[in-house]
């Protein structure tokens, strides 16, 4: 006889090969590899199921990729040591990671060991007397079907399957398909809109796409007033949220509006249930977090009524918290509100009260706040308030001293934190509004070397700003044709309305001080063209005074 196999490849092998000559499935081969490995190797369950299947750890990571490129997101930072790092039990896979491997085993979280349920909501273990391999099922042309029937789609497919896909769970983009049986009205109506831009095709927004946002938040501010937190998917909906902050510059306003709210819904019925009172926080901070980033979406897109109504959702849900900090952030975003569209004096004096509330820590808001206040009451020192320009020096100074004292992890979000390139836009912004084109000029030619060619927002602020400082300077024309540039270098789907508004407004100087010009018809004419917009329409996001 020979000797029993003495590693634990070689039991597991062994194993396999027995249950498979007896037509056993690769979940019940698990178990088996588990109650003899363990005491002798201490194999875990997630272990022993790669065991059962028989593949290496770099055929799950590809397998794992494969699930993220099918569901059309970047691919994971998974790798083999990390794996195995949870098979020998040194790491637990976050929400998201678990998602995918109990896609890839099809099974459940528990038998691989963790009693936290799935993030997606619903099984992904083979139903009993199902086939083990599934029918290959013929690819879909989203872009061949109308965005209806896209949406009709979602409910049928996990009918047609014994077993659960990660399209079904997530669906290509986010756009097929809740993670949640609860689905609203407004989830279809989001999901219609996302199909259709992802689809190619045109998209006329209404009033039933504004009502299905106002509605959303709505809901959300219902949930904050009786209800608690859901104890699941928390390290998911945190990694997903900052998430956003990578990606808010680089994502067309309107598709960047469709994912967030989808995320926004979820974290709302995660609310309906009353849950352990320590998990509370983190799950309003992350509404108070997605609720402010709507706002920010929203003011791009130049509603400023739903924007300032997303930002009271976000101050409802950070007043949850205790968090200072968290409400000064709120404050401060909310105060770009009437610096693009409204009074600076109202910008002025949400800067200042988000000063009061971060108080004396260095912060994001605490260096953000000033600089706020600098670009305000520069704006009120063109307006001709003679004490504003010093004190727009002096606000400068504050922030840039706060902003040196900041973190890393602080320094490197634009939604979230406050960036050297935010901070230089703002200071030349600021300059610019002063009067002091040359300096304005300077600083807003350093702050476009430090943004990405992705961050398309704030790049084309800073572009818009320079054409501003060559007006200052007695070159109308110039400023014309660079602000006309930098509307037109832009994609049709990222020319939203603040970047337009704020383009118009360098005509409306222009004709304020040197009259009509062919230029200016020029210029009238190529901010003419597409531009993504607010679904509120019948009323000019721009004020007559400085509409071109």
């Amino acid at each position: 006889m020979s000797d029993p196999p003495r590693k634990e490849t070689d039991v597991a092998r062994r194993i396999r090969a027995h249950a498979l000559a007896r037509g056993r499935g690769p979940v019940e081969i698990a178990q088996e590899i588990h109650e003899q490995c363990g005491p002798l190797f201490g194999t875990s369950r997630v272990k022993a199921h790669r065991l059962a299947h028989g593949v290496a750890l770099s055929d799950i990571v590809a397998q794992v990729r494969a699930l993220y490129e099918v569901d059309g997101k970047p691919p994971p930072r998974l790798g083999e040591t990390l794996l195995s790092a949870y098979e020998s039990g040194y790491k637990r896979p976050g929400p998201e990671y678990l998602h995918y491997l109990c896609a890839v085993y099809r099974v459940e979280p528990d038998a691989l060991d963790y009693q936290s349920p799935c993030i997606c909501g619903r099984g992904h273990a083979v139903r009993p007397g199902a086939a083990s391999v599934p029918k290959p099922r013929p690819a879909e042309r989203h872009a061949a079907a109308s965005p209806d029937a896209l949406v009709g789609a979602i409910v049928t497919r996990a009918e047609e399957r014994p077993w659960a896909n990660v399209n079904d769970l997530r669906g290509h983009n986010r756009a097929d398909g809740p993670l949640t049986i609860d689905v609203g009205e407004e989830d279809i109506v989001l999901r219609r809109t996302l199909l259709q831009l992802l689809a190619g095709a045109g998209v006329a927004l209404d009033g039933q796409f504004l009502g299905a946002v106002d509605n959303l938040r709505r809901k959300m501010d219902d949930t904050l007033v009786g209800a608690t937190v859901s104890p699941t998917m928390l390290d998911q909906w945190e990694e997903t949220t900052y998430g956003y902050g990578q990606q808010y510059q680089a994502t067309p306003s309107l598709r960047m509006l469709c994912d967030v709210l989808l995320d926004f819904s979820e974290v709302r019925r995660m609310c309906d249930k009353r849950q352990p009172v320590e998990l509370q926080e983190r799950l309003c901070r992350i509404a108070a977090q997605l609720s402010g980033l709507s706002g920010l979406i929203m003011i791009n897109l130049g509603d400023h009524r739903l924007a300032r109504s997303f930002f009271r959702t976000a101050r409802t849900a950070a007043d949850e918290t205790g968090d200072r900090q968290l409400r000064a952030w709120v404050t401060v975003r909310e105060s770009l509100v009437p610096m693009y569209y409204g009074d600076p004096r109202e910008a002025l004096h949400l800067a200042r009260k988000a000063q009061d509330l971060a108080g004396r820590t260095p912060g994001v808001a605490a260096a953000m706040a000033p600089a706020v206040e600098a670009r305000a009451l520069g704006m009120l020192a063109m307006r001709g308030r003679g004490d504003a320009a010093p004190s727009a020096r002096r606000a400068l100074v504050r922030g840039r001293s706060v902003f040196d004292q900041l973190s890393k992890t602080d320094t490197s979000d634009l939604v979230y934190g406050f960036t050297d390139r935010q901070m230089a836009f703002y200071e030349g912004d600021t300059f610019t509004s002063l009067g002091d084109h040359k300096h304005g000029d300077e600083v807003l030619s350093h702050a476009l070397t430090l943004y990405s060619p992705t961050d398309r927002v704030d790049l084309t602020l800073v572009r818009l700003d320079r054409a501003m400082c060559k007006f200052h300077a007695g070159l109308p024309d110039a400023a014309l044709a660079a602000g006309q540039e930098a509307i037109l270098d832009l994609p049709a789907d990222h020319r939203s309305d603040i970047l337009v508004h704020r383009a118009r407004q360098i005509g409306a100087a222009v004709a304020a001080k040197h009259g009509e010009t062919p230029e200016l018809k020029d210029f009238r004419e190529a901010l003419a063209g597409p531009w993504v917009t607010s679904p509120a329409q019948g009323r000019p996001s721009v004020p007559p005074s400085e509409q071109v």
